[in-house]
């Protein structure tokens, strides 16, 4: 089992890197077109919002519902009930999500209200930002139906998956990335509102995503016809576990959607910093976390139904144990090179020093919760792969208002700075909740050797961070290289730093062997 995890989260990850490059690579070109202003601050809200939605309806709390029924149905080894799930979901998933789609599209303007507070008023009263409103309700209708497409994408990524085709659906996001770079390199400039062009963009990306898997869905015999089916057996199980955890796994993205709120009453350029320091700390979430989460799922979800306590609890092992492994110095190089990471990936055109500097501000503070975001990723499954989606629930709760109260707390005195905080803490409560959770059911209760495990890589990755702050200059000196210099003196840095941290996590103690979960079978 543990070599077949390795494999598959291997390829997850390899798939999810190269999206994830690409994804910086957007993100630089848009940074290039946008900067840090006003049309960047509107298209990030623009996008955000179907991206929120997707939580909910697609690769979250649908994807966490629908493998375990899906993995119970495919462990009969009836075929013809397995497509028969699929379609039924397909089809009652697909008329709800197309009422909410014609709903967002025809309420942009009520959406860009409620979430973009600070800009309706000040449109309201006939400020000067007036402008901020009215565009964000136009962008808003263009990227809402992408919702549409990445539902049906993240469904046919979910049912790949549980046979085993992990790579498809990590290397989708892929073709996104490549229509938003073609569009902000040579369609968007040329347009009056480049903003515009970007969320045509979004559009477009989506439905090129969902064409992509058709094939292998087809390949692998569960291409089929949708049809409405609320009251089958599969599907009422699917939305009995589905609707708690609507709210429970997008708690961090509704504490985003929070945060853009409130942003919106800052200065121009508070979502645009947010956006660029939570894009960043989305290159380590997607390719380890995600990636980790993403195997473990039906792993967990056959050891459950298979009744095997034990192999349920090793492979959740493992998942934690990787999940160190490979966060702590990810934590520790962001933290400490974040503003050379940031000159090298975006300071050009539009995107200057001042951004880089204002921008870092926010992602340190959102690297503190680094960890804690990667764990929780990895613990929530332990309950899902279990059926029991309300106790994640309760725990999501608890974070909302805890990132509630540390909002009141820290926004006025620290500003859109004080929004990322209070992200990171409200990750660390809802990770430790998780944990709490699964350890008092005796789901999941690491061993003396964990701990000892965890220690040694903690040291390793302070040893890490002490030497890169000891080596790396100050960003006055970042920032007066040329980009060829900057980026190779941060290469240099960033292979030093990991070869530091492996050396020492190996004089440490750390071996191979420690990352086994159960012998194979």
């Amino acid at each position: 089992m543990s070599k077949k995890l390795i494999r598959s989260g291997i390829l997850v990850s390899a798939a999810t890197l190269v999206s994830r490059i690409l994804g910086l690579v957007r993100d630089i070109v848009i940074a290039h077109l946008l900067g840090a202003g006003v049309a960047s601050d509107v298209f990030f809200f623009a996008n955000r919002i179907p991206n929120y939605l997707r939580r909910l309806f697609a690769d979250g709390a649908f994807n966490q519902a629908f493998v375990p029924v899906m993995t119970e149905y495919k462990a009969k080894g009836e075929h013809q009930a397995v497509r028969e799930l699929l379609a039924v979901t397909m089809g009652t998933l697909g008329v709800i999500i197309s009422v909410v789609t014609v709903l967002g599209v025809l309420g942009s303007t009520v959406l860009s209200a409620l979430f973009g507070w600070g800009w309706f008023m000040d449109w309201w009263q006939g400020g000067p930002d007036a402008g901020k409103f009215e565009l964000a309700s136009l962008l808003l209708k263009i990227t809402f139906p992408y919702l549409w497409f990445v539902t049906f994408t993240a469904m046919s990524g979910a049912v790949l998956n549980t046979f085993g085709y992990f790579g498809v659906s990590s290397f989708t996001p892929t073709f996104l990335n490549i229509v938003l770079i073609i569009v902000a390199w040579w369609v968007a400039p040329l347009m009056d509102q480049p903003a515009v062009g970007l969320a045509m963009g979004i559009f477009v990306g989506g439905l090129v995503q969902l064409l992509y898997q058709l094939p292998y869905m087809w390949k692998l015999g569960m291409l089929v016809a949708p049809k409405w089916g609320w009251h089958h057996p599969g599907v009422v199980k699917i939305r009995t576990l589905m609707i708690p955890a609507l709210f429970g796994v997008s708690v961090s993205q509704l504490n985003l959607m929070i945060n853009t709120m409130l942003a919106s009453f800052l200065a121009t350029g508070a979502i645009s910093y947010l956006y660029y320091s939570d894009r960043l700390l989305e290159f380590p979430l997607g390719m380890f976390a995600v990636a980790i989460s993403t195997v473990i799922l039906p792993a967990l979800a056959k050891g459950h139904v298979d009744q095997e306590p034990e192999r349920f609890s090793q492979t959740m092992d493992w998942g934690v144990r990787m999940v160190l492994l490979l966060g702590l110095p990810a934590m520790a190089g962001i933290m400490v090179l974040r503003e050379p990471i940031l000159r090298v990936l975006f300071m050009r055109g539009e995107f200057g020093p001042h951004e880089v500097m204002m921008s870092s501000a926010s992602l340190l503070a959102s690297t503190s919760g680094l960890l804690s975001l990667m764990l929780a990723r990895v613990l929530a499954p332990g309950f899902h792969a279990r059926q029991d989606t309300k106790t994640p629930v309760r725990y999501g709760i608890h974070s909302m208002v805890a990132n509630m109260g540390f909002n009141l707390i820290l926004i006025w005195p620290l500003g859109y700075v004080g929004l990322a905080l209070s992200t990171a803490l409200s990750g660390t409560v809802n990770a430790i909740a998780l944990f709490q959770g699964l350890y008092r059911r005796h789901i999941y209760r690491p061993g003396r050797e964990t701990l000892w495990f965890a220690l040694r890589l903690l040291a390793a990755a302070l040893v890490m961070y002490g030497l890169l702050a000891w080596l790396s200059p100050a960003l006055d000196v970042w920032v007066q290289w040329p980009l060829w210099r900057a980026g190779l003196e941060l290469g240099k840095l960033i292979l030093l730093g990991g070869g530091v941290y492996l050396v020492t996590a190996l004089l440490l103690g750390v071996r191979p062997g420690q990352l086994k979960t159960v012998s194979e079978s």
